[in-house]
């Protein structure tokens, strides 16, 4: 079996109750679009982030627990594509057995990313599922232009308050478990706290 290594590359909103994972070739423009759910792709963004929720989200969970009988993750497998649903493995070992288990992707993704272990797929799923990124189409690029003006609207709402009023925002939307807006304030306190 030919492995190949992927990145993430971003995660979209597919208007909707879900989203697309990419992930890319680290050795060529080919990327692989994954459909997922909202509560994955959240846990996918706050580890990408560093954000750290108040309770420990159920991919959390599950490093601890694996830490706690001395299991370690070693990669993330995209292995099987059969009628348009993805398969993955969550290859692990104690150091002296392997096991792998069986997991949807991106839960396997969003545990590999907290073990900072690669992700793999194969070459036949690559070739089947993946597509050349050369360049968006027309609606897609005015979807990202829609979006970046919503953004912009949004970050310019909240550079008018000071960093203390943003730190009660930011402490409210992880309460909330709103990890996007969490993200966004994040952001914008950094960059104030430079200046």
């Amino acid at each position: 079996m030919d492995k190949v290594r992927l990145k993430i590359v971003g995660l979209s909103s597919n208007h909707g109750n879900s989203f697309a994972m990419i992930l890319a070739d680290t050795q060529s423009m080919r990327r692989l679009p994954i459909v997922i759910g909202i509560f994955e792709a959240q846990a996918i963004a706050i580890e990408i982030e560093k954000i750290r929720p108040h309770r420990p989200m159920t991919h959390d969970l599950f490093k601890s627990f694996a830490e706690a009988f001395e299991y370690h993750v070693t990669e993330i497998l995209i292995n099987d594509l059969r009628e348009g649903v993805f398969f993955a493995k969550i290859v692990c070992t104690d150091g002296t057995k392997n096991i792998e288990i069986d997991a949807r992707p991106s839960d396997a993704v969003a545990i590999g990313i907290r073990f900072k272990v690669p992700i793999y797929t194969t070459e036949t799923i690559l070739h089947e599922a993946g597509i050349l990124d050369n360049s968006l189409s027309e609606e897609e690029e005015e979807e990202n232009t829609e979006k970046a003006k919503n953004t912009e609207d949004d970050a310019d709402e909240l550079h008018q308050h000071s960093v203390e009023t943003l730190e009660a925002l930011l402490k409210e939307a992880i309460e909330k478990e709103e990890y996007e807006k969490a993200v966004h304030i994040r952001d914008i306190i950094k960059k104030k706290q430079k200046k």
